[in-house]
């Protein structure tokens, strides 16, 4: 039985039992994958940062550090959180399965090992992992201002575009970055739905207006997936847009369009569809008499002169 024959899996087992590491390593080798054992939890670490494994099976009791603060290091560390950890345990008692999901575990087996049970596990949890992965992967190239946080409000992963407004507009400096106070209790009040208008799904920062979140939805037990976008209506005066018989939100996309970006930034950038978008820009186009958007941007560029 291979689990993907057109690539070797890597499996990184941890435990202090020469039994249990020779019962698996054969298994596993056995299913097609490629296998490193530790013998603790400073070892495995060692490993990991090393060779990124695919898949982690982590013995919950050991001498040294245990399981349980063995993966909550992997999950800290930004090459080894999306690594699926499935906990190996003799111990059947509720508190100590519940320990290994909260440390970040995915999934947990109890001692002694049904090898036919775990390939099954470890075949699910790794189809799981390069869906997320291919979705991570697919935001970070469609553009999108998109970040996860926690219920605690720490970012967890944020796509490269998302990253760079955080970065330029409040100086956060990645895997540290933190959402400030009130953000974690309007994040609570989002995810629990305690209001049907919009407004209670997005939220602005403190000190800074001009940069909103809005809540997307749920991604896991503790990972909620937010929008990121910056208000630019502040930039634009309200005569702006009446001078040139523009509504607000056709002024706001005039002056974008002035400032050279596509009509797909302009959506992400105002929280539009593309659809949208194109829709004011048929209205602009007309309102203006003209018939591009070189023409209306000069229009745009012109009135800004007059008025700086």
């Amino acid at each position: 039985m291979t689990i993907d024959p057109k690539k070797r899996d890597v499996a990184l087992v941890v435990d202090d039992s020469p039994e249990t590491l020779r019962l698996l390593t054969d298994a596993l080798d056995g299913a097609g994958m490629t296998v490193m054992v530790a013998l603790d939890g400073a070892s495995a670490m060692r490993i990991a940062e090393q060779i990124t494994p695919d898949i982690v099976l982590l013995d919950a009791v050991m001498p040294g550090i245990d399981g349980f603060e063995t993966c909550r290091r992997m999950k800290r560390d930004a090459g080894l959180d999306g690594v699926p950890i499935i906990f190996m345990t003799g111990l059947a008692e509720t508190e100590h399965i519940v320990r290994g999901l909260e440390a970040g575990g995915v999934d947990y087996v109890t001692k002694p090992i049904v090898v036919e049970e775990m390939l099954a596990r470890i075949r699910v949890h790794l189809a799981n992992a390069r869906m997320t992965q291919s979705a991570r992967a697919a935001l970070d190239v469609s553009g999108r201002y998109l970040l996860a946080v926690n219920s605690a409000g720490k970012l967890l992963w944020a796509t490269p575009q998302a990253q760079r407004l955080l970065s330029d507009t409040l100086a956060g400096d990645g895997e540290d970055f933190v959402l400030p106070d009130p953000m974690p209790q309007w994040l609570d009040q989002a995810q629990k739905g305690k209001s049907g208008a919009k407004t209670a799904t997005m939220a602005s920062f403190p000190g800074n207006d001009q940069l909103r979140l809005q809540y997307m939805g749920k991604l896991g037990p503790n990972e909620f997936l937010l929008r990121l976008a910056k208000d630019t209506s502040g930039d634009l005066p309200a005569e702006f847009s009446s001078e040139l018989g523009l509504t607000t939100r056709e002024g706001e996309v005039l002056s974008w369009l002035a400032k050279g970006k596509t009509n797909r930034d302009i959506a992400q950038i105002l929280g539009l569809s593309p659809r949208t978008v194109d829709k004011h820009l048929e209205q602009i186009y007309s309102k203006l008499g003209v018939e591009n958007r070189t023409a209306a941007a000069a229009i745009a560029v012109n009135a800004r002169n007059r008025r700086g």
